[in-house]
C-alpha cells in the first residue's frame, strides 16, 4: 500500500493545514466529475483516504507508529506497542461492523391520580422518538440503490499494515477512514432520513399502569424506546410514576386513610353515614360513645395490591366536632345535661399527644 505522504505529496513532519491544502488541491484535479482519466478515480479514492488518515491526530499517531518495512518509522514506546497489539483496535480483524445499533432507552413521567391506583388505569402516550424511516425502511439507500463494497479496504472494514517492534514484524489493524469500519459506502443516501435509517416523529405508545403503584416506582416497556440507527433494534421506554396528591385521601403501604368529623350529639348518640370513597360511596356505623381519635376499620377498600392479592384497607380517624356556639335553649339542655351527670369535673393528668398524633400512631397499629 503506497504511502499516505507520498500520495499526498507532503512531508512526514508536515502541518494540518499544509496536508489539508495538499489534499484540497489533488481533490480538484483528480475529482471524477473534473478528471475523466481512467485513473483519476481510483486515484481520487487512495488521496481521500491518506487525507481521511492523515487529518486526524489519532489515526496519523497510530499511522505513524506502525508503518511499513524501509519507512523508517520509530517503534514507539513499550505502552504504545501494546496498545497496538492487544487494544484499541488491534489484533485480528474480526469483519466489518454494522451499521445496526440499538436504539437508546426513553423516560417519560406519568401523573395519575389516587383513584386511579386503586385498579389501575390505561393511558395513551404522545411520545417524540424515532422511528423506523418509511421510505428505506433503514437501509439508509435511497429506494432501488444498495451499499457498495469499500474499494480502500475491498469490504472488511479495516486497513491491514506491517508493524516492526521489538516483538518483531506483526500484522495490526485498524478501523478503514474511508468506511468508518463498516466494509461498504453508501453512494445514494436516503433523503428522507439522510442515510439514517429513522426520523424523528411523534407516536402513541398504548400503556396499562397496573394496581398499586406509589409515586417513584418505574415501569419498564421493552422494546417501546427510540428505533436505533439503521433500522436497530428498539431501546426500552420507562415510566416514572407520580401519583398526584389528593384532598381528603391519604395513603399508607396498601391501606388508605382519612379523616371524618362526627358532631358531638351523633358521637354521643351514634349514627349511620355514607361517606364518598375513592370506589363508589360507603355507609360506615358510627357507635355511641365514639372518642376523638378512635379508628374505624373498613376491610378490603383499600389499594388494590401491586404484588400479591387483594387490598389494603380504609382506616378512618374520627374527630368529635364540640360547638362553639349555643343558642340560649340550647345551652340550657346542655346544662341540664351535665347537671344529670355524675362525671368528673376537669383535673389534671399526664401530658396527652394531640389528635393528630394520636390518630397517626393509631394509623399506624
Amino acid at each position: 500500500m503506497a504511502d499516505h505522504y507520498e500520495v499526498l505529496g507532503v512531508a512526514q513532519d508536515a502541518s494540518v493545514e499544509e496536508i489539508k491544502k495538499a489534499y484540497r488541491k489533488l481533490a480538484r484535479q483528480l475529482h471524477p466529475d473534473v478528471n475523466p482519466a481512467e485513473d483519476a478515480q481510483e486515484r481520487f479514492k487512495a488521496v481521500t483516504h491518506a487525507y481521511d488518515v492523515l487529518s486526524d491526530p489519532e489515526q496519523r499517531r497510530r499511522y505513524d507508529m506502525g508503518g511499513s518495512e524501509g519507512q523508517g518509522q520509530g517503534f514507539g514506546g513499550f505502552g504504545d506497542i501494546f496498545e497496538q497489539f492487544f487494544g484499541g483496535g488491534g489484533g485480528q480483524q474480526r469483519g466489518p461492523k454494522s451499521r445496526r445499533e440499538r436504539g437508546q432507552d426513553a423516560l417519560l413521567r406519568v401523573d395519575i391520580d389516587l383513584d386511579e391506583v386503586i385498579f389501575g388505569t390505561h393511558r395513551d402516550l404522545e411520545v417524540d422518538t424515532a422511528v423506523l424511516c418509511e421510505t428505506c425502511q433503514g437501509s439508509c439507500c435511497q429506494p432501488g440503490t444498495h451499499p457498495v463494497t469499500c474499494d480502500i479496504c475491498h469490504g472488511s472494514g479495516s486497513i491491514q499494515r506491517t508493524v516492526r517492534s521489538l516483538l518483531g514484524n506483526v500484522m495490526t489493524a485498524s478501523p478503514c477512514g474511508t468506511c468508518r469500519g463498516y466494509g461498504t459506502i453508501i453512494t445514494n443516501p436516503c433523503a428522507t432520513c439522510q442515510g439514517q435509517g429513522r426520523v424523528r416523529a411523534r407516536r402513541t405508545v398504548p400503556v396499562d399502569i397496573p394496581a398499586g403503584v406509589d409515586t417513584g416506582l418505574r415501569l419498564q416497556m421493552p422494546g417501546s424506546g427510540e428505533v436505533g440507527q439503521a433500522g436497530g433494534p428498539n431501546g426500552d421506554l420507562y415510566l416514572e410514576i407520580k401519583v398526584r396528591h389528593h384532598d381528603v385521601f391519604s395513603r399508607s403501604g396498601d391501606d388508605l386513610l382519612c379523616t371524618l368529623e362526627v358532631p358531638m350529639t351523633e358521637a354521643i348518640l351514634g349514627t349511620t353515614t355514607t361517606i364518598p370513597a375513592l370506589d363508589g360511596d360507603l355507609e360506615i356505623e358510627i357507635r355511641a360513645g365514639v372518642q376523638a381519635s378512635d379508628v374505624i376499620t373498613i376491610r378490603d377498600r383499600g389499594i388494590t395490591k401491586l404484588r400479591g392479592h387483594g387490598r389494603g384497607d380504609l382506616r378512618i380517624g374520627i374527630q368529635v366536632v364540640t360547638p362553639t356556639k349555643l343558642d340560649h335553649k340550647e345551652r340550657e339542655l346542655i346544662e341540664k345535661f351535665a347537671a344529670g351527670r355524675k362525671d368528673k369535673t376537669a383535673a389534671l393528668g399526664q401530658f396527652q399527644q394531640g389528635l393528630f398524633s394520636k390518630l397517626r400512631d393509631k394509623f399506624k397499629g
